[in-house]
């Protein structure tokens, strides 16, 4: 393989005594491809992605992101821009252009008075509760402490209290964004509300979020945990969770799924996040927990932050993932029959089908108020192909797509696109619904050229 370098969009390399300049500017660290730490530096969690950029910058501060934004620009640079964690699309990386990368800003800073709490772009989950959970609070944010912030938050933003304090974006108060044109610029409800609004689901089209502001909850032990069953009662307990989870009050998330447990038994799985008072949410969850009975039942009060990092083993580094998923309005029969059917047909012990109930909170916000346009999607289903042997890839990928595909015609058309490795223009323009016209809108005012582009893109375009 030829030696990766610097290249512009046309494919011309960018001369060296540029490239030295531009390192010379940097308060962190410019690592290009003969560098020693190369490989490691352009390895994301998800190893089915292999890009080769032509430099990656690590960034300090805001004054790298607005350097390496500049330098970029001037030299018409492919960017990618790296937060704190997973990406399961590869959008944290590009061949032979620029990574931005955010990931040694972690900082997190909490103002327990106001209950508020500025985080840096490159954090993790594990990053802010942390830090928040010192003070008692919790940010509603995702359900695996190395999934990154910005990200997670940027495309929307679900997680173990999403049922009663809404999504991640939901919460954010203001933006801190490099745009373009290395402008930086605070987007809230106040200043530059057009870009407050599309960032607020809009992904990573409208420029670099180098700090958010999100309000916290009051939130410290949650009762939570796994309830494991056998798996030939999939559809029994599929069932039971769909009839148990209709009713149940707004402090439950609770997520079901086809899975394979750590010792290699084929399983289904309920894994419930209580957010109330600890007696009221015994009560609810007995019947949940009586039922069957399971082959194991795990939940138990715990501190916020042991909730988050209860499937961080699910998803280990450095295996290959192949994910879509489908929102369908009602979790129907032939839905519980079309998840078993297909969850058994599953190959690897790392894959998995979810069933993720978002009913509540979210849908109490109207789908004009932010980017996120699918507030009254209550289920969402989850396809993850998981796998360890790069030679095994083109059979889990297949496992994937047929279940998609078997979805489509119950699917409400909409899609939550953190979820999906390879989202096309057309689901990208059916997942924002109304909303996309207004999204190219803002991004033909903050970005005309599509400088950001290595994203769930939205076009400047009016057609």
């Amino acid at each position: 393989m030829a030696a990766t370098e610097l290249q512009n969009r046309s494919g011309m390399s960018i001369g060296a005594d540029l490239v030295d300049e531009f390192a010379s500017g940097l308060a962190g660290r410019l690592i290009r491809p003969a560098d020693a730490d190369y490989d490691e530096a352009r390895r994301i969690w998800n190893a089915a992605i292999d890009r080769h950029p032509g430099v990656i910058a690590r960034c300090l501060g805001v004054a790298d992101v607005i350097h390496a934004v500049k330098f970029a620009s001037r030299n018409d640079l492919l960017v990618a821009v790296r937060g704190g964690g997973h990406n399961v699309a590869g959008r944290a990386l590009c061949d032979n252009g620029i990574v931005i990368d955010l990931s040694a800003m972690r900082g997190v800073l909490v103002d327990p008075k106001t209950r508020t709490v500025r985080v840096q772009g490159g954090s993790t989950l594990g990053d802010l509760d942390r830090e928040t959970h010192l003070h008692g609070l919790a940010v509603p944010v995702g359900v695996v402490s190395k999934t990154g912030v910005a990200g997670l938050t940027l495309g929307g933003g679900v997680g173990w209290l999403v049922r009663r304090h809404g999504l991640s974006c939901d919460n954010v108060i203001s933006f801190e964004l490099v745009t373009a044109e290395g402008r930086l610029l605070t987007a809230n409800a106040e200043e530059h509300p057009d870009l407050f609004w599309a960032l607020r689901g809009g992904g990573g089209n409208f420029g670099i979020v180098t700090c958010f502001t999100f309000r916290a909850q009051q939130i410290s032990s949650v009762l939570g945990g796994l309830i494991v069953h056998a798996r030939d009662k999939s559809g029994e307990v599929l069932r039971f969770y769909r009839d148990f989870m209709a009713t149940a009050p707004e402090e439950l998330t609770a997520y079901a799924a086809m899975l394979t447990t750590p010792d290699g038994i084929p399983a289904v799985g309920i894994i419930s996040c209580w957010c109330g008072d600890g007696e009221e949410g015994a009560r609810v969850l007995a019947p949940l927990r009586a039922f069957g009975p399971p082959l194991l039942d795990a939940i138990q009060p715990m501190p916020f932050p042991s909730m988050q990092k209860l499937l961080d083993g699910a998803f280990p580094n450095g295996t290959h993932n192949y994910w879509k998923a489908s929102f369908v309005p009602q979790l129907t029969d032939t839905i519980i029959d079309l998840l078993v059917e297909h969850g058994n047909r599953m190959e690897s012990p790392l894959s998995a089908c979810i069933v993720e109930f978002y009913g509540g909170a979210p849908g109490r916000i109207s789908r004009a108020d932010s980017a996120f346009v699918q507030r009254n999607a209550e289920y969402n289903i989850g396809m993850t192909a998981q796998w360890t042997d790069p030679a095994e890839s083109e059979r889990h990928i297949a496992w994937v797509r047929a279940m998609y595909d078997a979805f489509e015609p119950h699917s409400s058309g909409m899609h939550l696109l953190n979820f999906q490795s390879e989202p096309a223009d057309q689901m990208i323009r059916a997942s924002f619904g109304d909303n996309y016209s207004r999204l190219a809108q803002v991004k033909r005012k903050y970005d005309p050229t599509n400088f950001f582009s290595v994203n769930q893109n939205i076009s400047a375009a009016t057609h």
